[in-house]
């Protein structure tokens, strides 16, 4: 579902036109400036393009995917989820003490790291939802509590490739006929992410909360329920993107992930979901961390010192939401207009 703009705004030549425009084809635009940014970047440092860089920034735009799905199923709802960063790093290091301390298989150990972070998720959802806490407050102090969690259990240490199995981070480099593996795990949860939303109730009821909870109360969307369902599925992710962390790293620290909640939250709205929930896409979601991602190894092949990263992260997040506000403004002028006819 991209942002929707009535045909009234699209007035030939305005800034109403070109506002609609971006609106109907947000994922589109962004899909060709990530092309027109790796065109470019080839052009100064042609080892961008070389297969082993490719699957090293494609494999660590995917863990960013996977966690941005679960925050955009959270926006559109019209909240926010600020504890993806540390979520991931507790998951991060729980999995790992769990295969090196307790000698679990790691399939098991992946599965406590999953489910962990759905039971995080769905303590964000509690709060929220049963103690009517602001999304932005609950979760600013999970963020801090989640990652004070993980200070406790690390007690000073960090792990290494050493102290994991064998051949633990090698599926960070697997490719199935080309295609990196955690990409193609980043697009099995876009893919289904996406048909949720377009083709299920949970995914008309996400929708509907974000755009008009009380409305969508009047026709029987349990507002509370959608909202908790959607910070659970975002730890759930977030879980996900932990455990991918991990096997990508090897080497964990309490820290581990620091800083993810911004590239996340970027990725979602240079995506096109509207921080006034109601409308945006995971696949936009997906896009923007490829954009991010790239724009992130550009900074490395060129040389260019990574205190950018933070500014650009901010940047986009700026020109995004002030993007989206104009979009909304000229909504609002359009129906009032046709209101007059």
């Amino acid at each position: 579902m991209a942002l929707s703009v009535p045909a009234n705004v699209h007035a030939p030549g305005g800034l109403g036109s070109l506002l609609g425009r971006l609106a109907r084809s947000r994922e589109a635009t962004l899909a060709g400036v990530v092309v027109v940014l790796g065109l470019l970047v080839w052009l100064e440092a042609p080892s961008f393009l070389s297969s082993t860089n490719l699957i090293s920034v494609t494999s660590l735009t995917a863990i960013v995917a996977i966690a941005a799905v679960g925050e955009a199923l959270v926006i559109i709802t019209k909240n926010i989820d600020l504890s993806v960063e540390s979520t991931m790093g507790l998951v991060a290091f729980v999995v790992a003490v769990v295969l090196k301390d307790d000698n679990v298989p790691v399939a098991e150990a992946w599965a406590i790291g999953i489910g962990l972070g759905l039971a995080l998720g769905m303590v964000n959802g509690i709060v929220i939802t049963i103690f009517r806490v602001p999304s932005i407050v609950a979760t600013l102090g999970t963020l801090s509590i989640y990652r004070g969690l993980t200070y406790l259990v690390a007690n000073g240490r960090e792990i290494t490739n050493s102290d994991l199995p064998a051949g633990y981070t090698d599926p960070s480099s697997q490719t199935f006929f080309g295609v990196p593996l955690f990409v193609l795990l980043a697009i099995a949860v876009v893919i289904v992410a996406a048909l949720a939303l377009r083709y299920t109730v949970f995914g008309r009821a996400v929708y509907a909360v974000g755009s008009n909870e009380e409305a969508a109360a009047t026709i029987g969307v349990r507002a509370r329920s959608t909202v908790f369902l959607v910070f659970a599925v975002s730890g759930m992710l977030a879980g996900v993107a932990g455990v991918l962390w991990g096997i990508q790293f090897g080497q964990l620290y309490a820290s581990s992930a620091s800083g993810e909640s911004l590239a996340v939250i970027a990725a979602v709205v240079v995506g096109g979901v509207s921080i006034s929930g109601g409308s945006g896409t995971v696949i936009g979601a997906a896009i923007g961390a490829l954009f991010l991602g790239l724009i992130n190894n550009a900074l490395v092949v060129l040389n260019l010192p990574q205190e950018w990263l933070n500014v650009i992260y901010g940047a986009v997040i700026l020109l995004a939401v002030a993007t989206d506000a104009l979009i909304q403004v000229q909504a609002l002028r359009a129906r009032a207009r046709s209101r007059q006819r």
